[in-house]
């Protein structure tokens, strides 16, 4: 009964393993590129910056759940995991030139900035998850 599950459990916590080490890395990453440390404004109380990072998270996992979906190959799941940050992070620098006072909206604490923003991640990652083929 419970075969098929034990069988597949080597090969899901590859995959499980290789999606949290690359939502770690987009996640360092993404950190580095914005010139506001979310993490210090998520403790200090700051709704946009959570909201703003949370779409971020979200953006960038949809195409790594998809990845796995369709390949069933790790070293494709990695290449689409490149592709899926690179896109994210493209996003974010197309957000900043739109709205030239983001980076201060942020750790202002503007709402309206971080549901954009992470609106954009988001939307952005669903249209990215349904172009993996």
């Amino acid at each position: 009964m419970f075969d098929p599950v034990l069988n597949a459990l080597p090969a899901f916590a590859g995959f499980f393993l290789t999606a949290v080490a690359l939502l770690a890395a987009f996640l360092a990453l993404y950190v580095v590129v914005t010139p506001y440390n979310e993490m210090a404004l998520i403790r200090a109380g700051n709704d946009a910056a959570a909201v703003s990072l949370g779409g971020a998270i979200v953006g960038f996992a949809l195409p790594i759940a998809v990845s796995v979906a369709v390949s069933h190959n790790l070293y494709a799941m990695l290449g689409w995991g490149v592709v899926a940050g690179g896109v994210q992070l493209l996003a974010y620098i197309v957000a900043r030139f739109a709205l030239p006072t983001l980076n201060e909206a942020i750790p202002q604490g503007r709402l309206a900035a971080g549901i954009f923003l992470a609106s954009l991640s988001i939307g952005v990652g669903i249209l990215n998850a349904g172009c993996i083929v």
